[in-house]
């Protein structure tokens, strides 16, 4: 590597940008030029820091934010469009990254903290997908959310997995077939995002959501995050077997029990995060 290269190495900024407010981490997409579309570097990256973070106990929830004007705008459809010339016309490497960015989206599920997106512009196809994924959003009422994929003649198939499981079934179908966007108000309506503020105060909003979170018993917020996935793709009947087992199991905690004891003598618990 000459100097020169080296240099401009050196010079490139992070896609990622990872800061700590407290025991919040922040991942700030750091693609503005490019919308923040989910590059094959970027998805590593995120990847890499929720795995960093699963572990970490000093980090209680998590805030996905963006800079730039763009939440996310999916894939990287240049860098997509770039391998039609392999061999295969694309395929293995088509293959690579939708897998790569499932897997992603799957590591945010499977996070044992909270995770709250801010999105403060278009968050459309894989970047509609992130804000279905996270277990809460907040956007700006600037914001706006899309499924556009069938415009390009390309189906947002991975990012319907997660959307038809945040909002009823009419509405998701409408997004996929039309492709056409929805404002941060009618996303509130149908379930896709928590809470509209005034633009320029989602990531702080986020991060407030975020702290009121951090501030429960971690272990508790944990078995409970894990349970509502789980439940959710089962039916009524072994959902409701497998919840008593999980709050049998919570009620034997040391901070179930603190926290009952606390809330009976009338005082702030303390928690053990066990």
């Amino acid at each position: 590597m000459t100097s020169q290269t080296a240099r401009a190495t050196i010079s490139q900024p992070q896609i990622l940008l990872r800061e700590t407010i407290g025991d919040v981490a922040i991942l700030t997409l750091n693609r503005p030029d490019a919308r923040n579309s989910l590059s094959e570097g970027l998805i590593a990256a995120l990847t890499a820091a929720i795995q960093d973070i699963h572990d970490d106990k000093t980090v209680r929830a998590v805030v996905i934010a963006a800079a730039g004007k763009a939440f996310s705008a999916g894939h990287d459809m240049k860098e997509l469009t770039a391998r039609r010339s392999d061999a295969d016309r694309g395929r293995a490497y088509f293959a690579e990254i939708m897998t790569a960015c499932s897997t992603m989206m799957q590591a945010i599920i499977g996070l044992p903290k909270p995770v709250v997106a801010a999105v403060q512009g278009i968050a459309t196809a894989a970047g509609c997908q992130l804000v279905a994924t996270c277990d809460l959003a907040v956007a700006s009422d600037a914001a706006s959310f899309a499924t556009p994929g069938v415009d390009i003649g390309l189906f947002c198939s991975t990012p319907m997995v997660a959307l038809s499981r945040n909002i009823p079934r009419k509405q998701a179908m409408e997004m996929l077939l039309t492709g056409e966007p929805i404002s941060a108000t009618t996303a509130r309506d149908i379930g896709l995002v928590n809470r509209i503020v005034p633009a320029g105060s989602e990531r702080d909003a986020a991060v407030e959501l975020a702290q009121k979170v951090a501030r429960k018993s971690a272990y508790t917020i944990k078995i409970g995050k894990t349970a509502f996935y789980r439940q959710a793709e089962m039916t009524l009947a072994d959902a409701y077997a497998y919840a008593a087992e999980v709050m049998t199991e919570n009620m034997m905690a040391r901070d179930a029990e603190e926290g009952i004891g606390a809330f009976i003598e009338k005082r702030e618990p303390k928690w053990q995060d066990r």
